[in-house]
């Protein structure tokens, strides 16, 4: 349940560490951030905080982003198979599907020949099966896309699968794959419209694992920002866990803190100048 916190508590700014979900959370649904969460993040980490951000987007698809944002700390992205430093702009941990992915993959689009589905790498956006969901899905993350067969598909080293779908087929697609028991891999649903395969036992929360032993030291505090079931993870291996006012309810109830704010109201900025002690009217 969410708690009470006394902000004041956080004297020391330099030991705080913030890895936000972008969609739904630092971004609203026009997928600009404003000038008021970017100044928050500029504010934060000019006040020695460390700011990262924990998505599901692949890496040209996160890496516009870079542009705008300062990350001072390394990235979580396709949901935990990849930690990339934008800084140095290297990997710093990949994990990929295993090589059973592609027979599952063939079977989902045999049996659902009308869902959308992408096959994301490191360079490259594969998209074997295309609906007006996964169109749209293409256009939301400006993705160069290369459609092609899924025996075409050369490159095995895949983050992460990603079905798209209207919210009623994504349901159906869901309880199909519940009744096909595959055991290779892992599915999430990361939204409404969404349904993806990752790696067996990678997600949001094996990315904060890795950056908390590599990255953090004792007494640092990680506070993780997420408002869907694919943050789930993430945010049970946070110190701290924050979801804006517009996260699911299955969110709501593990986390410590509930923003005031959705992300069309600037929820980032409105916890990074309650943990900075600004007034007020900053965050209101």
């Amino acid at each position: 349940m969410a708690k009470t916190f006394d902000f004041s508590s956080f004297k020391d700014i330099s030991r705080l560490v913030i890895l936000t979900d972008m969609d739904g959370t630092f971004l609203p649904s026009s997928k600009i951030p404003s000038e008021r969460s970017l100044g928050a993040v500029k504010y934060f980490e000019n006040r020695g905080g460390r700011f990262s951000i924990a998505t599901g987007r692949a890496l040209h698809a996160a890496e516009k982003y870079f542009r705008q944002i300062s990350l001072n700390f390394p990235a979580i992205l396709c949901n935990g198979g990849l930690v990339f430093d934008s800084r140095d702009k290297k990997g710093l941990m990949s994990v990929y599907t295993p090589p059973k992915t592609r027979e599952i993959v063939s079977e989902i689009l045999r049996d659902n020949p009308n869902i959308g589905c992408e096959i994301l790498t490191l360079d490259t956006v594969y998209v074997p099966q295309l609906n007006d969901t996964e169109r749209d899905h293409i256009r939301i993350c400006e993705t160069n896309a290369k459609f092609c067969p899924l025996e075409q598909i050369t490159d095995g080293n895949w983050y992460k699968v990603l079905f798209a779908d209207t919210p009623e087929n994504t349901d159906r697609l869901e309880e199909y794959v519940k009744s096909k028991n595959f055991t290779d891999v892992d599915f999430v649903r990361s939204a409404d419209l969404y349904y993806e395969i990752l790696p067996k036992n990678v997600s949001k929360g094996y990315g904060v694992r890795f950056l908390k032993s590599n990255f953090c030291s004792p007494g640092d505090t990680v506070i993780c920002v997420g408002d869907y079931y694919n943050d789930l993870e993430m945010l049970s291996e946070a110190d701290i866990a924050v979801c804006p006012a517009n996260a699911v309810e299955g969110v709501k109830e593990i986390c410590d803190l509930v923003l005031q704010s959705t992300c069309e109201q600037d929820a980032l900025a409105e916890l990074i100048y309650k943990l900075l002690g600004a007034p007020v009217e900053f965050w209101k």
